[in-house]
């Protein structure tokens, strides 16, 4: 069993930087991609950012340029740099971690709000 554990998060100002943090702990051997995905209200969950166990990564095109994903394999970590952040950025950030197309495990979900 894999679990994920979540950190970071809260409010920013437009234009600025805030950090995700997602441990995963267990069964991690079976993990081979870790991403976030986000759900604002009213919209579709979009999937944010992954990073496989190879070191391959995606983003989606809003955050492009923006937001950074990067894993730390000493500590079973995965970070988000999130820059520039937009208001549009706001919503429930939830990590991942799965096997292939398989979802393991999903993080509790932390906010980001992006305002003045």
């Amino acid at each position: 069993q894999v679990q994920v554990v979540e950190s970071g998060g809260g409010l920013v100002q437009p234009g600025g930087s805030l950090r995700l943090s997602c441990a995963a702990s267990g069964s991690i051997s079976s993990i081979t991609v870790m991403g976030w995905y986000r759900r604002a209200p009213g919209k579709q969950r979009e999937l944010v950012a992954t990073i496989t166990s190879g070191g391959s990564r995606n983003y989606a095109d809003s955050v492009k340029g923006r937001f950074n994903i990067t894993r730390d394999n000493a500590k079973n970590t995965v970070y988000l740099q999130m820059n520039n952040c937009k208001p549009e950025d706001t919503a429930v950030y939830y990590c991942y971690a799965g096997s292939g197309i398989v979802v393991r495990a999903w993080g509790q979900g932390t906010q980001v709000t992006v305002s003045a």
